[in-house]
């Protein structure tokens, strides 16, 4: 469903602050003069942020606008320390970037399974006032307060990590190919734009191995500049070791359409084109032996390129061979 993949969101997030130090003195019989034990307080809960690699949106935190830890504890005589706040785990999928959102600074960037990065730090405990016993003072009167947290409003962005990421225009063949070696269930149909958010798929390969392929929405002349779904879906495509770029056999212009593709990736972010990338001709099914010879001709000996159908599953294996070879050498 379009609705719920979910790729960008605003939180407002507030870490705890800390607990105040204690300002108390030992009280027990035979002692009328006991020294300062004054517990210091607890730290403020943290907001961290845990990478999820079975989650692939972030739907889940679309309606918690507010996310907010706990305070921690004050401190108490006995020198016993305050309990710190609870902190608060927001999982999110790999790919995940989180950003202040008056500066643009990127803070957090999650790209391992397990990994927990702090996004907000929880305010210090105040020190009891055991701490400030000195030779002239045997009777500190006084304690640390505890540091405030720290609140702000942060924009999380999700980049899809992918072996390949698939670049075409509308109706390049994108989803079928996915759907063919992948179990991914993207929606076709002969229409313009009917992908609609990222899917992704484990592409299965020699010897029980695989690599992750995903089908970016197409791209359409101006993308770069707004038009159409504009620049939503390109930056997904920034995470791709490998972009595979998908031309139809019977494009009326195989190397103008790859040029245009080409032009509005180096529009949008020049480093693209530094990455490994691959032609395939889908639709090779429409084409006889003296088609597909002229079209071979056609295509620039520094450009690699590989012809396959979905249909009638010919030039897959070629194709995934090609691919895994770039994966090794990348």
């Amino acid at each position: 469903m379009a609705g719920n993949f979910i790729d960008h969101i605003r939180l407002h997030c507030k870490s705890g602050s800390g607990g105040a130090g204690s300002v108390h003195f030992r009280r027990e019989k035979f002692i009328p003069k006991g020294g300062p034990d004054g517990g210091d307080g607890g730290r403020g809960g943290h907001i961290i942020l845990k990478g999820n690699k079975q989650l692939w949106t972030l739907l889940h935190l679309r309606y918690r606008k507010h996310i907010i830890s706990d305070n921690g504890n004050n401190g108490e005589g006995g020198k016993r320390s305050g309990a710190q706040g609870e902190d608060v785990i927001l999982e999110v999928p790999l790919g995940t970037i989180v950003k202040e959102e008056e500066s643009g600074k990127t803070i957090v960037e999650i790209i391992e399974d397990e990994s927990e990065e702090i996004l907000v730090e929880g305010g210090m405990g105040g020190q009891g006032n055991d701490h400030f016993k000195t030779s002239t003072n045997q009777a500190p009167q006084y304690a640390q307060p505890g540091i405030e947290g720290l609140e702000g409003w942060f924009t999380f962005e999700l980049k899809l990590l992918a072996d390949v990421g698939l670049v075409g225009f509308p109706n390049a063949g994108k989803s079928t190919l996915l759907s063919v070696v992948s179990a991914a269930k993207p929606e076709i149909a002969d229409y313009p734009f009917t992908t609609l958010t990222p899917n992704l798929g484990v592409v299965a390969y020699r010897d029980d191995q695989s690599f992750v392929m995903a089908d970016i929405p197409g791209i359409i002349e101006g993308a770069a500049d707004g038009k159409g779904l504009g620049i939503r879906f390109l930056r997904h495509i920034e995470r791709n070791s490998i972009l595979l770029f998908l031309v139809p056999a019977d494009s009326n212009d195989i190397m103008q359409e790859f040029e245009t593709l080409l032009a509005e990736l180096r529009k949008y972010n020049s480093e693209l084109l530094d990455k490994d990338r691959l032609l395939a001709i889908s639709k090779s099914d429409l084409l006889d032996d003296e088609l597909s010879a002229e079209i071979e001709k056609e295509i620039p000996d520094n450009i690699d390129f590989v012809l396959f159908s979905s249909i009638t599953r010919s030039g897959l294996m070629p194709l995934k061979d090609k691919i895994w070879e770039m994966l090794r050498n990348s």
